[in-house]
């Protein structure tokens, strides 16, 4: 089997079984752009994915002028899933770019959809002179009494606009639920730094100023990558939080060399993760990735030792991507913390895992 072959078929398997970048869009059209790639080259790629989601979007515009919301919805989060797969997993081409900023576009027409509707928010951030100045996140609400929220975001791959079924299980459950980038992607004013984590601190202080939502009862949810950026708020603002998941983020090993050099090609990902990872600090190439991250490791930092918000540490036992060894040294450091591992692979995706981390940030926030 030629390697275009293998990822076709990793492609099929990750649609037929809800995997990134595939967590909600139109099967028969995915199957078609998947079987249409002749190669993997970012111009070709973006270009197929493209094409695919040209047609849901003309029909989300026809279906939102005629009045037919529900039409509208489907159609323009069809055409976002696609775009989100043609610019996946980064936007390190231009024609990537393009798409998911074309992306964005797509799932805020849809969100005007959403019950409650999407609202797309951006705040002043006092940024340094190479910095953008505002941040721009979601959130959405249900009217009526005060809320809870959960602040959530993903890493190096999955942004804001992902994993809207998490954000209904939040709403759900009583939470009002905010949707951010983690540093050096999407739409974060910053790249990813020893001290990123100043981008919440206005998003905090915005969430004290809305009278429908409780500012004593925030938790963050950081995925994948950002389960670091929620380990490093916990211990950096732990008055601002009332519990923090790392849900398959590294904090130590994970920035060494050895492990970024082991993990690059992990065949657990879709494609090489160098770039991708690479973008996130604004490095050139991998190698300066590296060296602009052996500063990143929270233990280096004397983080971990310092008093911080309620943690659950969250993991596949079998991860390679993230070593699991830094799950192990978050839980030797500082208070105790709860921790669930999984079978299987990054992040330990099943059944319970999820529902785990929901009743658990329920807890935090004092939902019954």
């Amino acid at each position: 089997m030629s390697s275009l072959d293998a990822l076709k078929a990793n492609l099929h398997e990750r649609l037929s079984t809800h995997k990134a970048p595939f967590h909600g869009v139109d099967a028969t059209a995915a199957a078609a752009a998947i079987d249409a790639l002749a190669n993997t080259e970012p111009d070709h790629w973006a270009e197929v994915w493209l094409r695919a989601a040209v047609p849901f979007e003309e029909e989300g515009q026809k279906r939102a002028q005629a009045g037919d919301h529900a039409a509208a919805h489907a159609a323009f989060l069809n055409a976002y899933g696609l775009l989100h797969a043609g610019r996946f997993p980064s936007p390190t081409h231009p024609a990537k770019w393009a798409n998911y900023q074309r992306s964005v576009q797509n799932f805020r027409a849809a969100g005007a959809y959403f019950d409650p509707p999407l609202e797309v928010i951006t705040i002043p951030f006092a940024g340094r002179a190479d910095e953008g100045k505002q941040i721009t996140f979601y959130i959405r609400r249900r009217a009526g009494k005060k809320q809870p929220v959960v602040i959530r975001w993903g890493g190096v791959d999955t942004w804001k606009e992902e994993r809207t079924d998490y954000n209904e299980a939040m709403l759900e459950a009583g939470f009002a639920s905010i949707n951010i980038d983690m540093p050096g992607v999407g739409e974060s004013p910053v790249l990813g730094s020893v001290d990123a984590e100043r981008q919440y601190a206005p998003l905090f202080d915005w969430i004290a100023t809305q009278s429908d939502l409780d500012a004593d009862r925030v938790v963050v949810i950081g995925m994948s990558y950002g389960g670091y950026w929620a380990t490093k708020i916990a211990h950096t603002y732990p008055d601002r939080v009332a519990g923090a998941v790392n849900w398959g983020g590294g904090i130590d090993r994970f920035f060494s060399r050895e492990w970024n050099l082991k993990s690059a090609s992990a065949p657990s990902y879709l494609m090489d993760l160098s770039l991708t990872r690479a973008r996130t600090v604004g490095a050139a190439s991998y190698d300066e990735y590296i060296e602009r991250v052996k500063d990143f490791s929270l233990v280096a930092q004397g983080v971990l030792d310092r008093p911080h918000a309620p943690m659950l540490v969250v993991n596949g036992r079998d991860d390679q991507q993230v070593p699991f060894d830094d799950m192990l040294v978050l839980l030797e450091h500082g208070s105790p913390k709860a921790a669930r591992f999984f079978p299987g692979g990054h992040m330990g995706y099943g059944p319970q895992t999820f529902p785990t981390v929901l009743a658990w940030v329920k807890r935090q926030a004092r939902i019954a």
